[in-house]
């Protein structure tokens, strides 16, 4: 599933010049919830969550936007996620695979990932990238604007 994913991003990056244009990403195209999971390195710690962002929500965690346990361990690798078209569907997910054995979720991740290579820069290229982390820092400095809660 995942790397049908990025095969399709990756395809379609090749056809296009224009990469960061929102109608020639898929990931960005269409109204899509995630459920992530982190790591901190091969068999290091997880993290699992969900987002309507996934782009966004991964540099908040590289970035160290969110002072709670993926800052405290050094969690900002993403070695897996999966596509949802509902958010409760996600949410289920996500709460489905926190109650999971470790063991259970590293074979998880081992199915579509054996490597554990950091899928973000599958999915995200330099100019997308370039392009939130802007957004992500304007909407920092709002004022009133409170941190996502891990």
């Amino acid at each position: 599933m995942i790397w049908n994913l990025v095969h399709n991003l990756k395809e379609q990056n090749k056809k296009n010049d224009c990469h960061s244009c929102e109608s020639r990403n898929p990931v960005k195209n269409m109204k899509k919830y995630f459920v992530y999971i982190l790591a901190s390195k091969r068999n290091g710690t997880l993290y699992t969550g969900v987002t309507d962002n996934l782009v966004r929500r991964v540099i908040e965690h590289k970035e160290k936007l969110n002072k709670g346990f993926t800052t405290k361990y050094g969690i900002e690798k993403l070695v897996y996620f999966e596509v949802y078209k509902y958010i409760d569907e996600a949410i289920r997910r996500e709460k489905n695979i926190k109650k999971w054995k470790r063991n259970w979720e590293i074979e998880l991740i081992e199915m579509e990932n054996k490597d554990w290579k950091d899928l973000f820069y599958e999915i995200a290229n330099d100019n997308e990238i370039f392009e939130m982390k802007n957004l992500i820092k304007e909407k920092y400095q709002e004022p009133g604007f409170l941190l996502p809660q891990e």
